[in-house]
């Protein structure tokens, strides 16, 4: 019995004293124990007080945007960090939609004043009575699918941008949120009528719509805008109409591109190629973009063209409609009075009573 009791004694002991070199060997790192406990040395262990190997450069690596490996499918995921997204979010909520908002403002501020000290555009012979067709019912039917469908994308696009500032607070988040909902959905869907509007448009009118050496005369005399009585020269289109022609189908271009990006996120890369271009001519932009970029970077540029355009057709709705007296019979009935085309489109008169186009 008192071997028993002898044995597990010397057990314990060597079990004490086992466990004791374990954690010696732990504290000096040395089986021998030869070396001092890091707590008793001056020098702070690799990794800093906290010994974490590399911290501020992991998390400065992370911060600009550093792929790691995940194991979802989705591999975006990947990247912990991604700078742009606030700098992107920075930029969109903040110049870009100040800008936008001015230069919409000031179109409608510069159309009231000149309607104030100009008033509305007479015919200067007054009516005749007598009409000339000067758009055909497929003419007129490209220019209304254009246009009803961008005045639709425009206003559930400067919604999502300006909505939750100006129509929110009216209506509440409750309303809001379900027209903001439904505005996305027609945005998506309509947008393929001002594709085919554009394309329409496009084939249409190209013909007309080539520069001209009457268009510098016509820019020279503004238009005629400014003076009564001044009537420049100008063929089926003049030179203004023919700057908002451009634009459109141009911006229309842009338009579909960035918004075929939105619409199928991370499946197309237009900017990295872009930006190659760009740079032979010494622009210095980033060549190797993420998908995640690619999208951002589509977002930003359909705002921004659809920002300009915007601003640009308020003052072509305003010509057409109170601007000018007799224009807009064009895309109604598509019959014009004939003193309206003689001092407006006068070389375009010529051309039809001359057996022209």
């Amino acid at each position: 019995m008192i071997r028993n009791r002898i044995g597990k004694a010397l057990g314990a002991l060597g079990f004490a004293a086992a466990l004791t070199y374990a954690v010696a060997v732990g504290l000096t790192g040395s089986p021998s124990l030869g070396h001092q406990a890091f707590a008793q040395t001056s020098e702070i262990p690799s990794g800093g007080v906290r010994g974490v190997e590399g911290t501020a450069e992991t998390w400065r690596s992370v911060r600009q945007g550093i792929e790691g490996y995940v194991s979802i499918p989705d591999k975006k995921a990947g990247v912990l960090v991604q700078s742009e997204g606030d700098n992107l979010r920075a930029f969109r909520n903040g110049p870009m939609s100040v800008w936008g908002g001015w230069g919409m403002l000031a179109v409608i501020v510069l159309a009231g004043l000149y309607f104030l000290v100009r008033g509305r555009i007479k015919v200067e012979a007054g009516m005749s009575g007598r009409t000339i067709e000067r758009f055909t019912a497929v003419d007129r039917f490209a220019h209304w699918l254009t246009a009803t469908s961008f005045i639709i994308l425009a206003l559930t696009g400067l919604n999502v941008l300006y909505g939750r500032y100006v129509l929110m607070p009216l209506i509440g988040q409750g309303a809001f949120a379900e027209i903001t909902y439904w505005g996305k959905v027609s945005h998506n869907y309509i947008a393929f009528a001002f594709i085919v509007g554009i394309v329409m448009i496009f084939v249409l009118w190209i013909r007309h719509n080539l520069p001209t050496m009457a268009d510098l005369k016509w820019l020279a005399m503004g238009g005629g805008m400014f003076t009564k009585g001044a009537h420049p020269p100008a063929y089926k289109f003049n030179a203004g109409q023919k700057i908002v022609f451009w634009v459109t189908v141009i911006g229309g271009a842009l338009l579909t591109v960035s918004g075929i990006c939105l619409l199928f996120p991370f499946e197309f890369a237009p900017w990295a190629p872009t930006f190659k271009v760009l740079n032979m001519f010494g622009a210095g932009l980033p060549t190797q973009l993420t998908a995640l970029q690619e999208t951002q970077l589509s977002l930003l540029w359909h705002g921004i063209v659809a920002l300009v355009m915007i601003a640009l057709i308020l003052g072509h709705i305003y010509l057409g409609t109170v601007g000018m007296e007799g224009a807009l019979d064009a895309v109604t009935t598509g019959q014009v009075d004939e003193n309206w085309a003689r001092e407006h489109h006068p070389l375009w008169v010529a051309e039809l009573k001359g057996g022209g186009r």
